[in-house]
């Protein structure tokens, strides 16, 4: 196989921007008001995938240890926050815990697949570092924020059906345990169905730029499989020990849900009605 990317002019790319008229004339006949949101989000993207680029190019050039786990902590923190911000749980009680289960989940399963399956030398070589934490990290922060903001709307919702089962003897744990799987499932879910139309329905992305690198199909299905694997068990490992380090401090003593918690929680459900991550 030719092992030579394709290179994309940035001429080229600039005119294929173009393209973007076609949702912007379907927003204005339909008046949707979305295109001031769009005309940002490109201007974000854009700017943001370039200083990124620029950056790693950087970090792929020095390949440095400290260089490499200086990003990896600032990719955390950014997720950390974007899961109390699009949870609706933008408390300060939370950021230590969110960022413990994101942290301890996403680099205990990179670091497995990394040290055990690919083992490259250096095992921080920031050309498979960077690219498998960033995708196991990606959707291990999608299934947190939606099991978060699921359990909390729903605890906040039937909060009186919460205490009732508080009052007939249940521990916390059976008290909270229809809402755990509720939010568990709406994390899992998704991600389910992509794994069973995987390859039919469509190449995903780690295969596709693998294969358009000059890699051999065989070779790009290996890497997509594992990295299948720990998308799945960060996602749903992650999400579920976002709910029991967040739980303790959302319930005080008495297993009552804290007010500002309720609030917070079913504010943020509310104004987050439609959003898809």
């Amino acid at each position: 196989m030719n092992s030579q990317l394709i290179d994309i002019g940035w001429g080229s790319l600039l005119l294929y921007y173009t393209m973007l008229l076609i949702p912007l004339a379907i927003f204005h006949s339909l008046g949707l008001g979305l295109t001031r949101s769009l005309l940002w989000a490109i201007v974000r993207m854009t700017v943001q995938l370039f200083l990124v680029g620029l950056y790693l190019e950087f970090l792929f050039s020095t390949n440095s240890l400290w260089l490499n786990l200086m990003w990896l902590l600032v990719m955390l923190t950014v997720a950390n926050f974007r899961i109390l911000g699009d949870g609706g749980i933008g408390l300060r009680r939370f950021v230590l815990p969110c960022l413990w289960a994101l942290g301890a989940t996403t680099l205990t399963v990179a670091g497995v697949m990394i040290f055990s399956l690919i083992r490259p030398d250096p095992w921080y070589d920031a050309r498979y570092l960077i690219p498998i934490v960033g995708m196991i990290l990606g959707n291990c922060l999608r299934g947190n924020i939606l099991s978060v903001q699921h359990f909390y709307a729903g605890i906040s919702k039937d909060v009186d059906i919460y205490r009732q089962r508080l009052t007939m003897g249940a521990t916390r744990f059976e008290a909270l345990r229809p809402w755990l799987a509720a939010a568990m499932n709406n994390a899992c879910r998704q991600h389910l169905a992509t794994m069973a139309t995987v390859g039919i329905v469509a190449l995903p992305g780690m295969m596709t730029g693998q294969i358009l690198g000059g890699a051999m199909p065989m070779v790009a299905i290996k890497y997509q499989l594992a990295i299948m694997i720990a998308i799945f068990v960060s996602l749903s490992l992650g999400a579920y020990l976002n709910l029991w380090l967040t739980i303790p401090r959302a319930f005080d003593c008495m297993g009552n849900l804290c007010e500002d918690v309720q609030g917070s929680a079913w504010i943020g459900s509310k104004s987050g009605a439609g959003k898809k991550h």
